[in-house]
């Protein structure tokens, strides 16, 4: 099991990490990486704009990630089959509730 506590935790730390670009306005609009769509890839203060706030949310999914993951972690007698659809699971209801709170500030940003 430690091994899927290193993978959710890194994973977790990663996301955390590409987070911290965006949120501080550092990436430019480009094909790679930050939030893409047609609307912030046409309009560079939408691009900022969007990415501050997605950034967040990312970094949020990170930090949830690594949490459950060390959480549950030491929950005594969980199987590894539960510990991994559980971390996957919060990393889910995280990123998936990031993306759609990001939809919709766009829609009223724009």
């Amino acid at each position: 099991m430690m091994i899927m506590l290193v993978m959710y935790a890194g994973s977790g730390l990663l996301l955390a990490g590409l987070s911290i670009p965006l949120i501080t306005g550092k990436i430019k609009p480009n094909g790679l990486y930050g939030f893409r769509v047609k609307a912030t890839m046409e309009n560079p203060a939408l691009w900022y704009a969007m990415n501050r706030y997605s950034g967040w949310r990312l970094l949020v999914a990170g930090l949830v990630t690594v949490a459950g993951a060390i959480g549950l972690y030491l929950v005594p007698a969980i199987s590894l089959d539960t510990y991994a659809l559980a971390c996957l699971g919060m990393f889910g209801v995280a990123f998936i509730g990031g993306l759609v709170q990001s939809i919709l500030y766009l829609r009223r940003i724009k």
